[in-house]
């Protein structure tokens, strides 16, 4: 006998994830236009997805990482090393395209918007001086404050503790460690619901009035973003695995980038991206490390911003950049772009310290950041997009047993 609930548990349970995230998305934005107020209401389901999200996040990292090298068989592959080098290469890369785009397309600001709050660093020794700290950080704090940089250290230092514990030990630790991926399945489960939630209210709250001024500004930092995304990544990976790069890259865009635009956050995304190297059958000794190393120091859209926003300035301010000081930029923006997570306020907060390489002061630099947070609706998400389903292109890139064309998941 049918039930009114069949044609939803047929959505449900027979419709792919993404297929019902789309259907999130363009409800959230259908509520958002006909009915604002009820749009913020529904706000709190972004809010619980996203909380959740955070909240299994460092426990999967810890004991997902711990049980891999507890586990880890000598002589089994691992490829960090060229994952590694694909994350440096990327970011590198990403910045250049961003002063090539900024030389092409110069780009003025109105510099009268207020001063921002927070405190930049003061140069690229700070940075990774608060990188260092990071990974020498307590283990119950870094838990507590998901600093993935913390929580990789331990769980490799656990890890090679437990490698000659008793075999009942170490399987103890899998079984835990696939109890806490079975919670995240369900989590990512919801990811419709709290999309919807998302979508309704950004659109409520923002709408995209805001953006208008700043329309030229935010094309050259979101069409650099596409350009990586498009071209020169997946050139990348054809240089790595000699194989057509473009099953892979919509892969990854399509079940990573979605949701890391919504969430904008690289820390939420990265339960979704371990799951879908699952799904891709790569190695858990590599993408258990590699994933999360990656939402810490792979940040290709972080290294964009930076440089478009700081030769903005420059540009303002009718201040000449010539070639080598474009490419000392890059240089900059990548290293800083690696440890944008030590930093309260993102790759935004890194701006001044890159301004300060053209001689631009520091108030200046502040309302720079400040126009940033204004667009920060768009550029954030689509910054948080590249830089997340970059980790797992590049991961998967770096392993040659990868299903370079994975098909849709179909729960």
């Amino acid at each position: 006998m049918t039930t009114a609930a069949s044609p939803v548990s047929r959505f449900v349970f027979r419709t792919s994830l993404i297929a019902q995230i789309a259907v999130g998305m363009a409800c959230g934005i259908a509520l958002a236009a006909l009915a604002p107020e009820a749009a913020r209401s529904v706000a709190l389901l972004g809010d619980v997805f996203i909380s959740a999200l955070k909240a299994v996040a460092p426990v999967l990292v810890f004991l997902l990482v711990a049980a891999s090298i507890a586990s880890h068989k000598r002589g089994q592959p691992t490829h960090i090393r060229p994952v590694l080098l694909l994350y440096l290469l990327g970011t590198l890369t990403a910045a250049a395209v961003a002063v090539l785009a900024s030389f092409a397309f110069p780009t003025t600001l109105v510099l009268d918007a207020p001063q921002a709050a927070g405190t930049p660093p003061g140069g690229i020794v700070g940075v990774l001086k608060n990188l260092l700290l990071s990974a020498v950080s307590n283990p119950v704090k870094a838990l507590m404050e998901a600093n993935f940089i913390g929580i990789l250290a331990w769980g490799v230092a656990l890890g090679v503790a437990l490698r000659h514990a008793s075999q009942a030990t170490r399987i103890m630790l899998t079984d835990v460690s696939d109890a806490v991926s079975q919670i995240v399945r369900l989590v990512i489960r919801f990811a419709p619901l709290g999309i919807f939630g998302l979508v309704a209210s950004t659109f409520a709250d923002s709408g995209l009035d805001a953006l208008l001024d700043y329309v030229r500004l935010l094309a050259v930092i979101v069409g650099c973003m596409a350009f990586v995304a498009l071209v020169t990544n997946p050139a990348i990976v054809f240089w790595k695995t000699r194989r057509n790069p473009y099953p892979l890259v919509f892969t990854c865009l399509r079940e990573s980038a979605v949701t890391a635009f919504f969430t904008r956050s690289s820390a939420a995304n990265i339960p979704i991206n371990m799951e879908l190297c699952k799904r891709l059958n790569l190695h858990e000794d590599t993408y258990s490390i590699s994933i999360p190393l990656g939402a810490t120091i792979n940040m290709a859209g972080a290294a964009i911003t930076i440089t478009v926003m700081t030769l903005a300035a420059a540009h303002t301010l009718g201040i000449a950049v010539d070639m080598p000081t474009a490419l000392l930029l890059c240089v900059v923006a990548s290293l800083a772009a690696c440890g944008v997570s030590g930093v309260a306020g993102g790759s935004l907060l890194l701006i001044p310290m890159a301004c300060a390489l053209f001689g631009i002061s520091t108030d200046v630099a502040m309302q720079v950041v400040a126009i940033g947070f204004v667009i920060s609706v768009v550029q954030d998400s689509a910054e948080t997009a590249l830089n997340s389903s970059t980790d797992v292109l590049f991961t998967a890139a770096a392993c040659p047993e990868a299903d370079m064309a994975l098909k849709p998941e179909t729960v």
